[in-house]
C-alpha cells in the first residue's frame, strides 16, 4: 500500500532568526523517517528578512503579501494540502517550540484510523514537555478547557497548543473555514460540530528561544474574554443544531 502523503504546515511571521534551524532539524528528520513528509513554510508577511533567508536556504514557502495572522496563514496551509491532496496535514510551529521527533504521536493514531484529528499536548500523563509556559497562562488554558468541556462534554486540555495533525475530512474542513483570531480553542468547537473525532496525545515542547509569542500580558485579557465568548457561542449553536 502506497505510504499517505503528509505535509507540515509551518506558519512563520519574522522568524528569519530561527526559520532555518527549524527547517534543518525537519529535513533532518525526514531523511531518517518512514513517513512521506513534505512542508510548507507560510510566511506571513513578514516585516523582517525572513523572506531572504526563505529564499538564500532555497525552504519551499507560499509568500502572502499582508500578515493575516495565525489563523490565515495556518488556513493558507490547509488550502495548500488539499490542492496538492496530501493525506495528513501537520500544524508545527515556525519558532522551534515543537519537537518534531514527537511526530509519531500525532500521526500514527490517524494512520491506524482510530480519530480524525489528534493535539500534542504538555498537559496529560503521557506528555514528556518539560515545558509547561507560565502560571498565568496555564490558569488561563484550564479556564479555556473548561469552557470546550462545558459546551461539547470533550475534555481537551492543551487548548492552545498548536502542535496538532488532520486527515482529509480536517484538511477539508480547515479549507473552508479555519477561526482568524484565536484559532486553536475556538476550531475544536467547529470539529466537534462536524462529528470528527479527536485524540489528545503527549508530546514534547521547548520553549521559543527566537521572536516573541503573538500574545502578551496586555492582550492576555481581551483574548480570553473574545476566545471564551466564541467558544459558548459555537456551544450555544451546536445544541440548537443537534434539537
Amino acid at each position: 500500500m502506497d505510504k499517505k502523503k503528509i505535509l507540515l504546515i509551518i506558519p512563520a511571521y519574522n522568524e528569519s532568526e530561527g526559520i532555518a534551524a527549524v527547517i534543518k532539524k525537519v529535513d533532518d528528520y525526514r531523511e531518517s523517517s518512514h513517513y512521506s513528509l513534505d512542508y510548507i513554510v507560510i510566511n506571513d508577511g513578514s516585516s523582517d528578512n525572513e523572506e531572504e533567508i526563505l529564499l538564500a536556504n532555497k525552504i519551499n514557502h507560499v509568500e502572502l503579501v499582508l500578515n493575516l495572522g495565525i489563523g490565515g496563514a495556518v488556513q493558507t496551509g490547509y488550502i495548500y494540502a488539499k490542492k496538492h491532496g496530501y493525506d495528513i496535514a501537520i500544524q508545527f510551529d515556525g519558532d522551534g517550540q515543537h519537537d518534531i521527533a514527537s511526530l509519531p504521536q500525532l500521526v500514527d493514531p490517524i494512520l491506524n484510523g482510530e480519530v480524525d484529528f489528534t493535539v500534542g499536548s504538555r498537559f496529560i500523563q503521557e506528555g514528556t514537555s518539560d515545558f509547561q509556559s507560565t502560571g498565568a497562562r496555564q490558569l488561563g488554558i484550564k479556564i479555556l478547557s473548561q469552557l470546550i468541556k462545558w459546551s461539547s462534554k470533550v475534555k481537551i486540555k492543551d487548548v492552545t497548543s498548536g502542535y496538532r495533525a488532520g486527515n482529509r475530512k480536517v484538511i477539508d474542513q480547515f479549507a473552508k473555514y479555519y477561526p482568524s483570531k484565536y484559532p486553536e480553542p475556538e476550531s475544536y468547537m467547529h470539529l466537534f460540530a462536524k462529528h470528527i473525532k479527536v485524540r489528545e496525545v503527549g508530546v514534547q515542547m521547548f520553549e521559543r528561544t527566537t521572536g516573541e509569542s503573538s500574545i502578551n500580558l496586555r492582550k492576555a485579557v481581551g483574548y480570553m474574554i473574545d476566545v471564551s465568548l466564541s467558544i459558548l457561542i459555537a456551544g450555544l449553536i451546536k445544541k440548537e443544531d443537534q434539537k
